[in-house]
Order: structure tokens, then C-alpha cells, then sequence
């Protein structure tokens, strides 16, 4: 191949695995809509939008959404011990996670009242 013929199979190479790469990026920050029909499971214990009502159950809206993942997938794997979450996250993809997290975390809740500042002396 010729220098200007090789430029042009190497860029076109290049976009391609940009936009591979960017697609998988897209899907494992999660999608709140697809995380929203998966929650339906979910909403027993944590209620429709993640405010539970039920005391035992601790609430995940607004939750942060690093946090929810690491949650689940510790479930998943056994290492946050709980029979009724195990039993729940054993079958998460990890796009599951990704989604559930990202309904959960973009629901008013937890966190949408600012820290109180602090009392000067």
C-alpha cells in the first residue's frame, strides 16, 4: 500500500475502534429507562422509585451510583452477605447493575438536600 492509501486504512481503523470503544463505555455507564423496567423487581422491598418505606428496607434513591454497583455486584459474588439480595443479584449482567444503578441514583432521595454547612465558632 501507498502512504496515502495506508493514512486512510489506519484512520478508518482508528474511527472504528473509537466508536467500539465508546458504544461499550455508553452501555457501562447504564441507561436510567432500561434500569427503571428492571427495578420492577425491586420495588417490594425498595418501593417504586427506591423510597422505601419500610424501615429494614434501606432506601436507594438518590444513593450514589458508584456505590449501588459495588453493592450489587458484592452480592452477586457473595461477599456482602444478605439470602434475599444474594438470591436477587445472582442473575445481574453487569449491564443490569449498570442500569439499575443509574434509576436508582437519578431518583430524588438520599442525597438531594445539601450537607448542612458548618457552625462557625
Amino acid at each position: 500500500m501507498k502512504g496515502a492509501a495506508m493514512n486512510r486504512v489506519l484512520w478508518t481503523g482508528l474511527l472504528g475502534l473509537a466508536l467500539m470503544l465508546g458504544m461499550s463505555a455508553a452501555q457501562a455507564a447504564g441507561d436510567p429507562v432500561a434500569g427503571q423496567k428492571k427495578a420492577q423487581a425491586c420495588a417490594a422491598c425498595h418501593g417504586a422509585d427506591g423510597n422505601s418505606t419500610v424501615p429494614m428496607y434501606p432506601k436507594l434513591a438518590g444513593q450514589y451510583r458508584n456505590y449501588l454497583e459495588h453493592a450489587l455486584k458484592a452480592y452477586k459474588t457473595g461477599e456482602r452477605k444478605n439470602p434475599i439480595m444474594v438470591g436477587m443479584a445472582a442473575s445481574l449482567s453487569d449491564q443490569d447493575i449498570a442500569d439499575l444503578a443509574a434509576w436508582f441514583s437519578s431518583q430524588e432521595g438520599l442525597y438531594d438536600t445539601p450537607a448542612p454547612k458548618a457552625v462557625k465558632k
